[in-house]
């Protein structure tokens, strides 16, 4: 199966810097983490999976309890 490609634009100032940050990496171009970044937004975001922080999750927690949906 042959892979459809379309060209984006980005400063050239944050192409640079994603190209200092992958040196040495196993990412091999700008475009591959580029891709992964965005599919692993993308993912998080259908999945609805947004993680809470530490701090969120305990204010959560608190709310539940003083409501007395846990103990």
């Amino acid at each position: 199966m042959e892979k459809e490609f379309t060209d984006i634009s980005i400063p050239a100032s944050l192409y640079k810097k994603i190209e200092e940050k992958i040196k040495g990496s196993e990412i091999e171009s700008v475009s591959s983490y580029i891709t992964k970044v965005l599919r692993e937004s993308l993912s998080k975001e259908e999945a609805g999976q947004e993680e809470l922080s530490k701090e969120d999750e305990e204010k959560v927690k608190e709310r539940l309890r003083a409501l007395g949906y846990i103990d």
